[in-house]
């Protein structure tokens, strides 16, 4: 969206613009639903966690302040991503893993090499992660959070969501290099 017309959309989302907020959903609930789906695996509950997202935008409208291209869009991922986080605790279901569980190890050496293979391929084996591995990883990859930041939105020790997040990149790795594998093997 151009930086006039984006403009344009908050003045008229800011007069509570029922067309506007159409226009907001349309421009941008499918990116918003991608973001939601990177956090909850099940599409019901992305689709609530969406609504529930729109809702609080209508609602917290006043409260958004432009700040020139783009600031829309972070305003509304922060909501989408907040919404999603909040449904991830009120679920009974979540739990971040036990350190003890045994996963190698991979060192920096072995870093997986990511040619060759989509971001949609990648998203959809992040998205095979355990909820706490794929809640701490997208919280540091993607929202770009502290492990501290991490701890306190989640409710756990600071060297919990490191722990996390480092068993979440080795089981990554893991499954990269098994896909590549596979690849290889088809072709031979």
């Amino acid at each position: 969206m151009k930086e006039n017309s984006e403009q344009i959309l908050v003045s008229r989302l800011l007069q509570k613009e029922e067309a506007a907020w159409k226009e907001l959903f349309e421009a941008y609930s499918g990116g918003l639903a991608y973001v939601c789906s990177r956090y909850i695996i099940d599409q019901d509950h992305v689709n609530d966690v969406l609504q529930n997202s729109f809702i609080k935008m209508f609602r917290s409208i006043d409260s958004f302040e432009y700040r020139g291209n783009g600031s829309l869009k972070a305003w509304i991922s922060k909501i989408a991503v907040n919404e999603s986080l909040k449904h991830i605790r009120q679920n009974a279901d979540f739990k971040i893993m036990n350190d003890e569980v045994d996963i190698p190890d991979i060192g920096s050496e072995e870093e997986p090499d990511l040619e060759e293979i989509s971001q949609l391929e990648i998203m959809q084996m992040i998205r095979t992660l355990p909820d706490g591995y794929r809640t701490v990883f997208n919280l540091f990859v993607f929202e770009e959070k502290s492990h501290r930041e991490i701890a306190g939105i989640l409710g756990i020790a600071e060297n919990s969501s490191a722990s996390q997040f480092h068993r979440a990149k080795s089981m990554l790795a893991r499954k990269i290099k098994e896909y590549k594998m596979s690849k290889t093997a088809q072709y031979e």
